[in-house]
């Protein structure tokens, strides 16, 4: 399992779980998947990405998150 597709592993599953918060609880939980996006968004311009940097201290190793 390589960083990158524990990123996207993440990212997608924090994103429907605040959508389904946001549906069921209040709509505040929303507030959680911009968050989520404004962070995807600023990472593709920057690469700096705090979950990344977590998971290589976990041992992760970066690799090709799409094969062609």
């Amino acid at each position: 399992m390589s960083i990158e597709r524990m990123v996207m592993r993440f990212a997608g599953s924090v994103v429907i779980a605040s959508v389904l918060l946001g549906y069921f609880v209040s709509p505040w939980w929303l507030l959680l998947t911009l968050f989520v996006g404004a962070n995807l968004l600023q990472s593709s311009f920057t690469g700096f990405c705090p979950l990344a940097m977590i998971l290589r201290r976990f041992g992760l190793k970066s690799g090709c998150a799409f094969r062609e």
